[in-house]
């Protein structure tokens, strides 16, 4: 096979998917149950970059795993010997340290049909991430004591793949966030290079191949916030939103850093995509502002119990971000978080800079949602807190590519 092939499992908003379209990857077909995030992945990288040959006995929509599973056996079996690569994460809510674990949530099972797809196509190559909350046992699953990561792994080498799991932390491979995943890679037995030391170099190739990658790139590094998102400031001139008229925007600044170059490389446009700044009442704005004097030199961290007390403030978390360093692992609520310069919650193209989406990547769909929709909706905010930063996922690409070469 000249031409190396795969399929993305839960897609999201095609994070992956873009990283290996830039690492010259071919995409075979891509599975999200939501459409708003499948409507983000099709506009990108299915009409703009024709990156799939989709095939004609699935519709060129969102689907949800079970149900092509169910319909699609037959097909799914005539793809073996065809498919590379086999890669994405199940949704990790249910296992995710940022909200409520929760071991009966239903998502969990997703990993059983993830399991299930890889045993009809029997990839060369499996690609797998999830939380690092995936590697922690659950206290009164079946198996009690064993993390659901030990639990794929060994579905995995039953089925006739080495495997190897580990804990990365993209902020070491330029993405200016903190936010450690468990990745796991695994290789069919069969493959004439199958060996245990193949599998296990794939994660010291991506430590040898970054700094080169990155200098390739005109990236430092390390990546701050203020290395991503300083030319987005509000002061930069208010202009109407371009596809929110009653809501505000900001042109762009000077681009300031080689990050910046990179995330607008071929914009011709003076105002970003999804760069809507929230309607915040006037009282917020003067929270906000105290908050970011107060914590000037206690930054990425959430805030104290005397600031809580002195606004009388509820929410589970607020953490004022610090402008010199990463940010924290982003999460799927922007309210959340406050910029590290101005008064107010991030836009959604600052949290696409902070996951390492280029500029020109345009999401669809809402902006926000709440209440019982979050479990359903997928707005702009969290597909982009779902995603796998296309930067390191174009690392993983080129390594998974060199196992195979």
């Amino acid at each position: 096979m000249s031409t190396f092939k795969y399929i993305d499992l839960f897609s999201g908003c095609g994070g992956l998917s873009l990283g290996l379209h830039n690492s010259n990857w071919k995409g075979v077909f891509a599975i999200e149950k939501n459409d708003d995030a499948f409507k983000t992945l099709e506009y990108n990288l299915i009409k703009k970059k024709k990156h799939f040959d989709w095939p004609e006995w699935l519709p060129q929509n969102a689907h949800d795993i079970n149900e092509v599973l169910n319909n699609y056996e037959l097909e799914l079996k005539k793809l073996r010997g065809q498919i590379n690569l086999v890669a994405g994460g199940p949704p990790c809510q249910g296992f995710s340290m940022a909200g409520r674990r929760n071991e009966s949530d239903e998502r969990n099972d997703l990993i059983n049909s993830y399991i299930k797809f890889v045993e009809l196509v029997q990839p060369n190559l499996i690609f797998f991430e999830n939380v690092k909350g995936f590697t922690m046992e659950f206290k009164k699953n079946k198996e009690k004591g064993i993390a659901y990561s030990e639990l794929v792994l060994n579905n995995l080498r039953s089925l006739g793949y080495i495997v190897q799991g580990k804990l990365v932390n993209f902020s070491e491979f330029g993405v200016p966030q903190k936010r450690t995943r468990f990745i796991l890679v695994g290789m069919k037995k069969s493959l004439p290079k199958a060996s245990q030391e193949a599998v296990n170099n794939f994660f010291q190739e991506l430590e040898n191949n970054k700094f080169k990658f990155l200098k390739n790139k005109n990236l430092n590094f390390v990546n701050t916030v203020e290395d991503a998102i300083s030319d987005l400031l509000q002061s930069n001139g208010l202009v109407d939103s371009i596809d929110s008229p009653s809501f505000k925007s900001s042109k762009y600044g000077l681009s300031k850093s080689k990050y910046q170059k990179y995330s607008r490389k071929n914009i011709k446009s003076d105002i970003p995509d999804s760069h809507r700044f929230a309607k915040h009442q006037g009282s917020t704005v003067a929270k906000f502002k105290n908050i970011l004097e107060l914590t000037e030199n206690r930054r990425n961290l959430d805030i104290s119990n005397e600031i809580r007390e002195r606004y009388n403030i509820k929410k589970h978390t607020i953490i004022p971000l610090c402008g010199n360093n990463c940010s924290p692992t982003i999460t799927t609520l922007p309210d959340d978080y406050i910029h590290y310069k101005e008064p107010r919650i991030l836009t959604v193209r600052e949290y696409a800079r902070l996951q390492s989406f280029p500029d020109w990547y345009q999401f669809q769909g809402k902006y926000t949602t709440g209440g019982k929709l979050r479990t359903k909706e997928v707005p702009r905010y969290s597909q982009i807190g779902n995603a796998i930063p296309p930067l390191f996922a174009e690392q993983a690409g080129i390594v998974l590519k060199n196992l195979l070469l």
